[in-house]
């Protein structure tokens, strides 16, 4: 199905009541929810599911099998790669219903999200974060941070242009784009 403000592969559905925003590709095996929320000009993989209370942003990349559940909202710019999991429920039963439970999940502007990781509810994802494949994160991230491992735990910081940072005296500047950062208190910042 192909609208004239965006692109649906014929294998996907996009239920009424879904929100879609110009220039954005579903592509094959997908489902958005009825309320579900996607901005301008983002890619939605193959078999990606978009629940009904979701917010995807614009530019956004979404890979194969992620599934964007409730109370997930994804600001601007957010890659998420194939088979990322996010969570909405702390500690699910299948005979209990805890749908009123829902943890709420940001992942704040630019963020990536390797390949196989997993994100618990109830968290925040920093801007510019970089979350490595397989990572698990059940912790808030900071604004730049680098995280890798299960649990997941800071391995440093990351450029807008996810090349590592390395500081000196407080004071960091990409080698690849000349970006330049200030860390104090435990906190980076764009200079």
């Amino acid at each position: 199905m192909t609208s004239p403000d965006y692109f649906v592969h014929e294998s996907s559905y996009v239920d009424d009541g879904a929100i879609v925003g110009k220039g954005t590709k579903i592509w094959h095996f997908s489902h958005v929810l009825p309320g579900a929320r996607i901005g301008e000009n983002t890619s939605i993989g193959q078999n990606v599911n978009v629940g009904g209370k979701a917010v995807i942003g614009s530019r956004c990349k979404i890979q194969n099998n992620v599934s964007v559940y409730d109370d997930v909202e994804l600001q601007d710019e957010v890659f998420c790669g194939p088979s990322m999991v996010f969570t909405n429920v702390f500690n699910p039963r299948a005979f209990i219903v805890r749908k009123h439970e829902y943890r709420k999940t940001l992942v704040r502007r630019g963020a990536t999200i390797g390949a196989n990781a997993t994100i618990v509810c109830g968290h925040t994802i920093g801007r510019y974060a970089f979350i490595g494949a397989g990572a698990v994160v059940a912790t808030d991230v900071p604004d730049f941070a680098l995280m890798a491992g299960v649990p997941a735990r800071q391995k440093g910081w990351m450029c807008k242009c996810a090349v590592k940072l390395s500081f000196s005296a407080g004071r960091a500047k990409c080698g690849a784009c000349g970006e330049e950062y200030v860390l104090e208190g435990g906190v980076v910042r764009e200079a």
